[in-house]
């Protein structure tokens, strides 16, 4: 997520060059033709990328807007993870009676079903989440193909336990269960945020829309400004795409980039919140922004 006021036009130009190239090449063979070709024979109508500029901002407006939604959603899901999960350390710590050591390993497990949460919505090898598991719990969760669900299942199985044993009443059950319930919704909510795919034709179109009004602006404009023609179709295009390119960063939230979630960040938050309410003395630094201009 980037931390800055002011992004700098580096940053821009590192993910448009390729796009810029195309535009350029695309804005001379535009010149070029209508210099040695459409200009003996008639002149190009301005209302053509007037009306395509129209339409491509309808399509970069409606395709940032529901990129955001995405983005905003998946904030807010992991927001609330956040906060319930020190709602759930607190209550294991003050609820549970006579079994602290056992407190400790459910709080220590909370942190490995954040972890390995983080790691598939990323899609990476990110196995920060084994050392807060046992041999055996590793293996159990090796075993299965969704690794967070099976954490909570582990959770569910020794919250059970402490019912069981009187360590805590069925009220205090119910409240820490329902924890437990939350932390799959918000899970569920995660999975369909990534596992839903942008329709491809707004993208799509929007791409072909604005090569065709870089193409027809440059051609219309070539007849009053020659060659620098060139040069500002590249200009004017470069609006469109930056926007458009920047704008569909935010499609898939769980992207590791600069304009994705900081998941490294906010999992670092809560292992630190966590590891500090069980008392835990080697806690981990908070994560770092990278240049002073966006965190992972």
């Amino acid at each position: 997520m980037i931390i800055v006021e002011n992004i700098r036009l580096s940053r821009i130009l590192i993910d448009t060059w390729k796009v810029d190239i195309i535009m350029i090449v695309s804005c001379t063979i535009a010149y070029l033709v209508r210099e040695h070709l459409i200009s003996y024979h008639f002149a190009i109508s301005p209302i053509i990328p007037t009306v395509l500029g129209t339409a491509i901002a309808f399509f970069i407006g409606f395709n940032n807007n529901q990129a955001y939604d995405r983005w905003w959603e998946a904030r807010k899901v992991w927001g609330s993870l956040v906060n319930d999960s020190r709602s759930f350390a607190r209550n294991l710590i003050n609820f549970v009676d006579g079994e602290e050591q056992l407190v400790k390993t459910m709080v220590g497990r909370h942190i490995a079903f954040i972890y390995a949460l983080k790691a598939n919505l990323r899609g990476a090898v990110d196995e920060i989440y084994v050392k807060y598991l046992t041999d055996e719990e590793r293996a159990e969760v090796d075993a299965q193909n969704n690794k967070h669900n099976a954490i909570l299942s582990l959770q569910a199985r020794d919250l059970k336990k402490l019912v069981d044993g009187k360590n805590i009443d069925g009220f205090r059950y119910i409240q820490i269960n329902e924890m437990l319930t939350r932390f799959t919704d918000s899970m569920g909510m995660c999975e369909r945020i990534k596992n839903t795919i942008f329709p491809t034709t707004y993208s799509y179109l929007t791409k072909v829309f604005i090569w065709l009004f870089v193409v027809t602006f440059t051609l219309v404009i070539s007849q009053d400004m020659d060659y620098w023609s060139i040069f500002m179709g590249w200009l004017i295009g470069f609006v469109f795409v930056s926007t458009q390119i920047n704008g569909m960063r935010l499609v898939n939230p769980f992207d590791i980039n600069a304009s994705g979630l900081p998941l490294n960040n906010i999992a670092r938050t809560i292992e630190i919140n966590l590891l500090q309410m069980i008392n835990e003395e080697n806690v981990p630094e908070p994560v770092k922004p990278i240049n002073e201009e966006y965190i992972l």
